[in-house]
């Protein structure tokens, strides 16, 4: 029986090689200068400790020009990147986003997984489970782009959710706050669910590898901190149809900036109230995966600024619905949410403005092109209030 599920691990392995290798093969063979850009920012930041440059002063050549937006020790840890060929680190980092979405599936949808290893039928879920992931359009644009978004969903979920990690638990996530600062919502759900040790040693992993480069690169940490990370027009047009959190939503009402981030301020505040009760609420009620995915709709929604591609949290709110997957409904919903992250929406309201219709294109246009952000607001209230009802059904 052993040799048989080796056997069909393997198989199911090269399944999903197999179904992923057109979208891989159309992303690494685009032109150089579309080609994973944003793991050519990574190489450049780390290239630019190599020479001893100034990391926040350069960007990558023309013509994308982008800048590095990274905390220092990203940076750092790029040298790692810079030391490869631009060839190897291509199919190194594209290997690494299908790990780390392996690792995701594996821990989000183990209660799934779990109920069919015992029927064998373990690992052809797993295949289907990553194929379907894998063309999810926040997943796609990982690929496209060489984002590190979906590492650093593996590093918070595996921390949250592994039953008896061999780490530290709390050390993953403040790896994760220190590389990219947004999974620091998860220090606010620490503390909101008093898990005391993994919020001390998040906070001291995190605290650690922010000062590490004061020591080390002390005038890229200053600039960073100080100069860099104030400015977020460093990250890209905030009212780009990719910008999907909140302020992006506004930003592309146009209204005057006074209102829009008072209008901002609220929202967050009663997004992030919802939120977070939310998270304690299933954290109490022993369903950790959930209390995960919904504080990470919290790291896209909260932020300033959260491009498509870091909706790779949807990974884990598919599993939440899913939960073990005897729930017709359930899987029913997911499946809805599931297509609805598949089609590029976003770009259909671009495409629905540009057609000037009149009385349709411009009020729904934008409806459409916010589609992304709104399903997550949608999926948060899922995750509150429609799915606790639903458990108590079933």
């Amino acid at each position: 029986m052993r040799r048989r599920q080796w056997w069909a691990w393997v198989v199911a392995a090269l399944v999903v090689v197999a179904a992923a290798a057109p979208l891989v093969h159309g992303w690494l063979t685009n032109p150089d200068d579309q080609r994973l850009v944003d793991l050519d920012v990574y190489r450049t930041g780390g290239q630019m400790l190599l020479e001893g440059r100034p990391v926040y002063d350069y960007v990558t050549p023309a013509p994308q020009l982008l800048p590095f937006t990274y905390p220092p020790i990203a940076a750092m840890l790029a040298v790692v990147l810079a030391l490869m060929s631009w060839e190897t680190a291509q199919w190194v980092w594209t290997a690494g986003i299908f790990v780390a979405l392996a690792v995701t599936v594996g821990f989000a949808f183990r209660q799934v997984l779990g109920r069919e290893s015992s029927r064998g039928y373990a690992p052809w879920v797993f295949a289907l489970l990553m194929v379907a992931c894998t063309y999810l359009m926040p997943i796609r644009d990982q690929v496209r782009f060489g984002q590190v978004d979906i590492l650093l969903v593996a590093l918070c979920l595996a921390d949250c959710v592994a039953r008896r990690p061999w780490w530290p638990r709390g050390f993953l996530i403040g790896l994760a706050t220190a590389v990219k600062l947004t999974p620091g919502v998860f220090l606010i759900y620490l503390l909101v669910t008093r898990q005391w040790r993994t919020f001390f040693m998040a906070s001291f992993v995190a605290a650690v590898l922010t000062l590490l480069p004061f020591a080390v690169i002390p005038q890229d940490a200053v600039d960073f901190w100080f100069s860099a990370l104030l400015d977020p027009e460093r990250l890209g047009a905030n009212a780009a149809t990719t910008n999907q959190s909140m302020r992006g939503m506004l930003i592309r009402l146009y209204l005057p900036d006074l209102l829009t981030t008072a209008i901002w301020a609220v929202l967050v505040a009663v997004v992030g109230w919802f939120g977070f009760r939310g998270a304690l609420a299933a954290y109490r009620a022993g369903d950790g995966l959930t209390a995960v995915a919904l504080v990470g709709l919290m790291a896209v929604l909260l932020s300033p600024v959260a491009w498509i591609h870091h909706l790779a949290w949807v990974v884990v709110v598919l599993a939440a619905i899913v939960g073990d997957g005897r729930d017709p409904v359930r899987l029913r919903v997911a499946a809805g949410v599931w297509l609805y992250y598949v089609v590029p929406v976003p770009w259909w309201g671009v495409s629905l403005k540009a057609a000037e219709i009149p009385g349709v294109s411009l009020v729904l246009g934008k409806i459409v092109q916010n589609g992304y952000g709104l399903g997550a607001l949608a999926l948060v209230w899922l995750l509150t209030s429609w799915l606790p009802k639903r458990r108590q059904i079933t």
